[in-house]
């Protein structure tokens, strides 16, 4: 199982990782605003992850490593 880190005080919200996630893992936060005032994304399903990364490699910001 691959193991999905996010940097959730650095994450603007903007979704694009939400968006490309071919097994729907990711998803806001919503109990959560960071420091910034955005609502983070988080794994929801993280045993769902298949380690394919694309959400690593979509984020503008480079808040999420996937370990495999």
């Amino acid at each position: 199982m691959a193991k999905l880190t996010i940097l959730s005080d650095r994450c603007k919200g903007c979704g694009l990782c939400i968006e490309v996630c071919p097994k729907k893992v990711l998803g806001f936060d919503k109990n959560t605003l960071n420091a910034k005032g955005y609502r983070p994304a988080t794994a929801l399903q993280p045993e769902a992850c298949i380690g394919c990364a694309f959400c690593a490699r979509m984020c503008p910001d480079c808040v999420i490593a996937v370990e495999r």
